[in-house]
């Protein structure tokens, strides 16, 4: 779809003073003459039209998403600058990853201290640390992909320009953030004790004491509830707490600054409020069909942006909310599947299938691995199901057809002709969405080229 409002965007970066813009007074009349009637004062000059709230409202979006979860983390017990190894699948955010086991952080940087990380030899399986600041967007990352002369040993985040004394044999990486959201990430394979026993091998420590900030203010909310006018309460502070390092923002992020200040007159909060809900909403919900400016084949989408956005906050927000944490494209690609070949919804009411011809088996585009799990369309939590298998992929034991050809198979009962390993079970009468992954991706993938095949419905 085309960009919200993008043509609006070049007229942002100017604003008018907020508040009511009253004409000059007249000079006070003779003492000898009847006092005149106070006229009653101009209309409210407004600083910024519907179409500004809803974008306004949609891109302050995306630092709420992620100081939620950062809340949320917290309130968990997580601890600044300490790493917290999950469980593989024990991960409370939109979206996972289930091939991989998690461990993850929230660091504090300053001007005299470094985050010291340690990366264990890793060899025939895949593995990231992936560092993100408070608006999602990745800043870097450590693997063999970004560090090939030396892919592990010590490494040192640190903030740029700080001057800190390293220990020898220690890669600085530079950031140019103070508050980093960290994500270890180690491929599961087919053998999962291997898998954690290397992920409790990933350390992380501080040379300082460095002082964690103190979060903002917002509002509860999920995805079914999402704010309205309170998103605006206290969004000086909020983008306050967290400096956008992107260009071409600046103008939509007056706008939030703008309708903030706005919003103390009762009659403009309630103007405020009845946009946000009744257009705001409306172009978030339109945009999500496609991940805003992503591209749709075969009815999956593939996002145009992941992990670093540029000036796209709408991309930006869209994947906050349905997958937090992504990793940019050049590690990971993921396509997001809702619709059956006929632009249908999937339904949990259907069964259908999916084959790869043997010449584009999924393997064929992918380095490390290759998956797709079933989320529902609203949180997007993995969907329980009797057999507990929430994923396939090349770990499953997969039948191939007698012409070398793959077929999957989602549907709530296992179709009589699906070899046990292809069949995906689906939610009885529930609409759902697939999630297919791409770690490493090559070829038509990394290109942009390759769509998966559409998804047929049997029944």
């Amino acid at each position: 779809m085309n960009r919200i409002a993008c043509t609006c965007l070049a007229v942002l970066a100017v604003l008018a003073a907020p508040g009511c813009n009253r004409s000059t007074p007249e000079p006070t009349p003779a003492a000898t003459a009847p006092p005149a009637a106070t006229p009653p004062p101009p209309a409210t000059t407004r600083a910024y039209t519907d179409q500004d709230i809803s974008d306004a409202w949609i891109y302050l979006m995306g630092r709420l998403l992620v100081l939620r979860q950062q809340k949320a983390d917290l309130d968990g017990g997580m601890k600044w600058n300490a790493l917290v190894h999950r469980k593989p699948g024990a991960v409370e955010w939109p979206n996972p990853n289930l091939d991989v086991a998690y461990s993850e952080a929230w660091v504090a940087l300053d001007e005299n201290s470094c985050t010291l990380v340690t990366v264990p030899e890793i060899k025939g399986r895949y593995y990231t640390v992936q560092f993100l600041n408070g608006w999602g967007e990745t800043l870097a990352n450590i693997d063999a992909r970004t560090q090939p002369q030396r892919p592990s040993g010590e490494f040192a985040v640190c903030l740029e320009g700080a001057t800190v004394a390293l220990p020898t044999d220690t890669v600085r990486v530079d950031v140019p953030a103070r508050f980093l959201r960290v994500l270890a990430r180690v491929e599961l394979g087919d053998n999962w004790k291997d898998a954690v026993a290397l992920q409790k091998k990933f350390g992380l420590r501080s040379t300082g004491t460095p002082t964690p900030p103190t979060l903002p203010a917002i509002p509860a909310f999920d995805q079914q509830h999402l704010p309205g006018v309170e998103a605006f309460e206290n969004a000086v502070a909020v983008l306050d707490s967290e400096r956008d390092l992107n260009p071409g923002m600046d103008g939509v992020a007056a706008k939030v600054r703008a309708i903030a200040t706005g919003i103390q007159d009762p009659a403009e909060r309630a103007r405020v409020d009845q946009v946000v809900r009744a257009k705001a909403h409306a172009d978030l919900a339109k945009a999500s069909a496609t991940i805003g400016h992503g591209t749709v084949r075969n009815g999956w989408v593939r996002p145009s942006v992941a992990g670093s956005y540029g000036d796209d906050w709408l991309g930006r927000t869209l994947i906050n909310l349905g997958g937090i944490w992504a990793n940019q494209l050049d590690s990971v690609v993921y396509f997001k599947g809702n619709l059956d070949s006929t632009n249908t919804q999937l339904n949990g009411a259907h069964s259908y299938t999916m084959t790869f011809p043997k010449e584009a088996l999924p393997a064929s585009f992918a380095d490390y691995f290759w998956s797709v799990i079933a989320v529902d369309p609203v949180f997007a939590r993995v969907l329980p199901n009797s057999r507990n298998r929430f994923l396939l992929n090349r770990e499953s034991g997969l039948k191939y057809n007698p012409d070398g050809s793959l077929t999957l198979y989602f549907a709530p009962d296992k179709p009589a002709d699906a070899p046990d390993p292809n069949w995906l079970p689906t939610p009885k009468g529930q609409d759902y969405r697939l999630t297919f992954r791409f770690y490493g991706p090559k070829g038509g993938v990394s290109d942009g080229s390759y769509y998966p095949p559409p998804l047929i419905k049997t029944n």
